[in-house]
């Protein structure tokens, strides 16, 4: 099975095109104001308005009121909505929208109890923990707390970056990679040689395999 590869945290136009044009399969957009990364909607209509087809595009939030999502979601072309904090799986249903939840792994997490409580989710993802951060730390976690077994998709993220993808696939096989701090030059800004080298990566050791 191919590894999918989402890019998270774009606020510029041109680095999402070149995303885009390297072969990504998801663009993450974040509406969660303390963020550095953190998109107006006017930013994110323009950053989707520059996408080619079959480039998904996927909003972030945390623990955001009901209003702030639907507001987004009248006003952007969102393909899935992705949860990075403490949503509850009703909170998660209800924009009738393909949704993805984050979980920030600890020792004591249990992957498959949270696959059964949000069994409609399009996939986990799995990132690190932080006590002061809801994701982007850059960080990885101890993949071995990943079961080898999950009812749903899981999306690896935390600590990647060129370099360390084909160690990830290698020992996780997840469906998807979920990468931000690691191609990047500046929180938020993108570097396109990153960006490159990482979807190379990934291609390379599905490849081999495969």
């Amino acid at each position: 099975m191919r590894t999918r590869v989402k890019i998270c945290g774009f606020t510029r136009v041109e680095d999402a095109v070149v995303a885009a044009q390297a072969g990504v399969d998801a663009i993450g957009l974040v509406f969660y104001p303390p963020s550095p990364r953190h998109v107006e909607i006017s930013q994110a209509q323009a950053i989707v308005a520059a996408l080619p087809a079959f480039t998904s595009v996927v909003a972030l939030f945390v623990d955001a009121h009901a209003e702030q999502i639907h507001d987004v979601l009248a006003q952007v072309p969102i393909d899935c909505l992705q949860f990075h904090g403490d949503e509850t799986p009703a909170q998660c249903r209800l924009y009738n929208k393909r949704y993805i939840k984050a979980v920030r792994m600890q020792a004591d997490t249990d992957v498959g109890q949270l696959a059964r409580a949000y069994h409609d989710a399009a996939g986990l993802l799995l990132d690190a923990y932080h006590p002061n951060a809801k994701g982007g730390t850059g960080s990885t976690f101890d993949w071995e707390l990943i079961p080898p077994h999950c009812a749903l998709p899981i999306i690896l993220a935390g600590g990647l970056e060129p370099g360390n993808a084909i160690q990830a696939i290698q020992a996780v096989r997840p469906y998807a990679l979920d990468v931000s701090s690691g191609v990047e030059a500046d929180k938020g800004i993108k570097d396109a040689q990153k960006m490159r080298a990482f979807l190379k990566e990934v291609n390379q050791v599905d490849t081999i395999i495969i």
